[in-house]
């Protein structure tokens, strides 16, 4: 058996159902002709070198698999006729899988730790964004205060008739002295 990767490029605007559906025809494709699914990697969003179909952004997914080399045509007819994708293209990794067991069992341990990132990943984001609506939200109410207390600064300088506070007290005071 020979190993494989297709790589695939979907529309950035599909949603995540969208794209298992599509991941999940894939992986009965494989299974139907016997081919043995290794893992799918989940590459996120990139920009494109180029726009492809009025697109400057794209969803990555990488699909490893073993195979003697009949299903990749199959997997190709329906990834042309499936309009979200963008591009893909099929590679040999490598020419002859020796020990099948044990390169299952590694894509096993690799699909695991990326999992494993993108949980942490989530949770980093998730973070960010909560650190960021905190400072957002501090930014706001310290404009808030500063508006409050520039209104009653403006209140403190003039008196009820629009004359200058400051000028009625000096006037006061030149009064006085008379």
């Amino acid at each position: 058996m020979r190993e494989y990767e297709t790589t695939v490029i979907v529309q950035p605007e599909i949603s995540g159902e969208g794209t298992e559906v599509i991941l999940r025809k894939l992986d009965g494709v494989l299974e139907q002709s016997g081919a043995t699914r290794l893992m799918c990697s989940d590459l996120g969003k990139r920009k494109l070198a180029y726009e492809i179909a009025k697109f400057q952004k794209g969803h990555y997914y990488v699909l490893s698999f073993l195979d003697d080399g009949g299903v990749v045509h199959e997997l190709e007819r329906n990834l042309r006729i499936e309009e979200s994708v963008l591009r893909f293209m099929t590679i040999r990794v490598e020419g002859e899988v020796i020990d099948v067991e044990r390169r299952k069992e590694e894509a096993r341990i690799a699909e695991v730790e990326q999992q494993k990132r993108v949980a942490e990943k989530a949770a980093r984001e998730a973070e960010e964004a909560k650190a960021r609506e905190e400072v957002e939200r501090q930014a706001a109410e310290e404009a808030r205060g500063q508006s409050d207390v520039a209104d009653s600064d403006d209140s403190s300088e003039y008196d009820d008739d629009g004359g200058d506070a400051d000028e009625e007290s000096d006037d006061d005071a030149d009064e006085e002295k008379s």
